[in-house]
């Protein structure tokens, strides 16, 4: 699953860009996911009073609203952007207005003053009201999702890869880099999503059908521990492909 970000000040062109991407990419046969950061504290789609809204007063810890025509599973929480992508499948996933995922990012802006507020080492394209005014900003390509959305999603083609995990730098960071770090280098063409040591693992765990990352050294606890039991069975091949299921 790639997954990128759209930030940028209200009135920037923000939704608009991100409302021509899905276009394009849907465009080009991807399936496509979003997720819409609301900024506004007072924001909760229960209505005080509501059904749902009892049922969450009186303890639920999960609430689901099932309606004709749609679904909606409400939570008495804010969920980390890294608990709603395991909802998701997509080949792509749109975040809009969220800063602090360790993505590629597109800012969109009016003005230079706007995108120097904004700008870090993850952001591999200006959009919005600027990309009127001028076509590059240190080096960063400004490309107008209205009259240019091919050019932009080309670059999005090109840029934004599978999510890297995000652990902290002193739990992993056996690539060399932090996971942040490695996400800024593969924007740049200075490493590939291979280099993570996540991705080059000869174990997986997944639970309920979601994939569970691990560190490295997680990995070799749990995969020593399995070669171990298992090579004193009967039928046991060194090298070969081991299945262990549980709960089924």
């Amino acid at each position: 699953m790639k997954v990128f970000s759209v930030f940028g000040i209200t009135q920037s062109g923000k939704t608009t860009t991100i409302e021509n991407i899905i276009k394009e990419l849907k465009k080009r046969r991807y399936s496509v996911g979003s997720v819409k950061e609301i900024h506004y504290e007072e924001f909760a789609i229960d209505d005080e009073g509501s059904n749902t809204s009892r049922h969450k007063r009186a303890g639920a810890e999960l609430v689901t609203a099932r309606g004709y025509y749609e679904t909606d599973i409400l939570f008495p929480r804010r969920l980390s952007v890294e608990e709603i992508l395991k909802f998701y499948q997509h080949d792509y996933v749109v975040l809009e207005g969220v800063t602090d995922s360790n993505v590629p990012k597109i800012i969109t802006a009016h003005n230079i003053e706007e995108i120097e507020e904004r700008l870090d080492r993850t952001v591999f394209a200006i959009s919005g009201r600027v990309s009127n005014e001028i076509n590059e900003y240190k080096g960063i390509p400004i490309i107008s999702s209205i009259t240019d959305i091919e050019k932009l999603v080309d670059l999005i083609e090109e840029k934004v890869f599978e999510k890297l995990p995000q652990f902290l730098e002193e739990c992993c960071s056996s690539c060399g880099y932090s996971c942040n770090e490695l996400t800024e280098k593969i924007i740049r063409g200075e490493a590939k999503r291979e280099d993570c040591s996540i991705s080059q693992s000869n174990i997986k765990l997944t639970i309920n059908d979601n994939d569970i990352p691990m560190v490295p050294f997680v990995q070799n606890i749990l995969y020593n521990s399995v070669i171990g039991v298992v090579k004193e069975l009967q039928g046991y091949q060194k090298d070969h492909k081991i299945i262990v299921k549980i709960g089924e």
